[in-house]
């Protein structure tokens, strides 16, 4: 049997309209998380997020940041001797909005330390926010676990 050249054009006409089919199904069924529910309101807010990065940046040194394992180990700069600290560390993970972690600490002696839950792995944005002194302060990084 043999095809002639129309019937080869309708067939490439019903194959691409199928891919664009199946690739409209495939998208329609991608699953995404937002960064945050109340983007916009926060958003708004971020003017209170640039103060905060500069009260860090006017600091006599940069908060330090260490990991051992799933341990991470805060160090704060000399600026806070005899201070109360009180802030929250939140691992943000950009892939899968159920593997954020986030914990409270307290401190008065420079250092404090957050122990992320077991199975953590990837690329995480440590955002790291406290209070000192009636001051607030805000510090981003990347860490991999």
């Amino acid at each position: 049997m043999k095809i002639n050249w129309g019937h080869k054009i309708a067939a490439v006409y019903i194959l691409f309209v199928a891919g664009t089919l199946f690739l409209a199904y495939k998208a329609s069924h991608e699953e995404f998380d937002l960064v945050t529910k109340d983007y916009y309101g926060a958003e708004l807010k971020y003017q209170q997020v640039i103060d905060q990065k500069a009260r860090v940046a006017a600091l006599s040194g940069p908060v330090q940041v260490e990991q051992h394992g799933q341990q991470l180990q805060i160090r704060f700069p000399r600026d806070f001797a005899g201070q109360a600290i009180k802030g929250e560390v939140y691992l943000y993970c950009p892939a899968d909005e159920r593997k954020d972690f986030r914990q409270p600490f307290s401190t008065t002696d420079l250092t404090c330390q957050a122990e992320a839950p077991g199975g953590t792995r990837g690329l995480y944005d440590l955002k790291l926010s406290w209070e000192a002194n009636g001051k607030t302060y805000y510090q981003e990084q990347k860490i991999v676990f």
